[in-house]
């Protein structure tokens, strides 16, 4: 595994509620090149308000963001995207255009104005789309595409960008079990591959548990947990969190959890 050692992101004193704080206590967060930090937590938690507080699309409460030692908000755009991609729950297709040309738009932050694609841009376009097995839809509409597909493609212009600092929303969102583990695995790769690192919101705790090496474990009550997977993914702590009975389970050294009973609301 790479060794986690130089800070890419930092998040101090951090509250990104919106008509009302979502955190009981101010975030503080320091991401690091080589790890993969997974975001749990119940719906209306502040997952994906999270990511766009990082990506510098909404502003917090309070508080501040930080990238390679400078305030995101005093980044250019370019410059911006050039070191932080996302990847979004849900994107606007309406547009037509091809996949070919959709994951092109990752290499636009690295391209002067009016500069067409060089053969870096070219070979990064082809070897994302290779990555997620897109090279046979490369010309299709992407409004033909299933929801699936239309996933792996944004996932191969993030992947065609190649940013530092990687925010996927729900990246396993319309993907079967085998592009689950194949994405995944893929992403941890490309992190691993150089002084990147990726945080990611999922639903899917078993996703969270096999390829992140930290939790940040949000409350619907404003409560988060940050630590190591063993040190949060716990019985209590998911319990606690999803007010559901969540089980861990041990079979031939792999860890897996599922749910239980209900636990009652106070």
């Amino acid at each position: 595994m790479t060794a986690i050692n130089t800070l890419l992101l930092q998040a101090r004193y951090l509250d990104i509620g919106h008509q009302q704080s979502l955190m009981s206590a101010p975030l503080n967060l320091d991401v690091c090149a080589g790890e993969c930090i997974g975001i749990l937590g119940p719906n209306g938690s502040g997952k994906t308000t999270l990511l766009h507080t990082l990506r510098g699309l909404s502003a917090p409460r309070s508080g501040h963001v930080e990238l390679l030692g400078k305030p995101i908000a005093d980044w250019q755009s370019a410059q911006l995207a050039q070191k932080l991609g996302i990847v979004f729950q849900s994107s606007a297709d309406e547009m037509p255009a091809t996949v070919l040309e959709t994951v092109e738009l990752g290499r636009l932050p690295h391209q002067r104005a009016w500069q067409s694609q060089n053969s870096l841009d070219q070979t990064l376009v082809w070897q994302a789309l290779q990555a997620m097995q897109l090279t046979a839809l490369a010309h299709r509409e992407l409004t033909s595409l299933s929801g699936g597909e239309r996933q792996r493609v944004a996932i191969a212009m993030l992947l065609a960008q190649a940013p530092q600092i990687c925010l996927l929303d729900e990246p396993s969102n319309h993907l079967d079990i085998s592009f689950q583990i194949k994405t995944l695995q893929l992403l941890r790769e490309f992190v691993h591959s150089g002084e990147r690192a990726m945080l990611m919101t999922t639903h899917d705790i078993n996703l969270a548990a096999r390829f992140c090496d930290r939790i940040l474990l949000l409350g619907d009550n404003g409560s988060h947990l940050l630590g190591n997977v063993d040190e949060v993914l716990t019985e209590t702590h998911l319990s606690n969190a999803f007010l559901f009975k969540v089980r861990r389970f041990e079979n031939d050294g792999q860890i897996c959890f599922m749910p239980a009973d209900i636990v009652s609301r106070r």
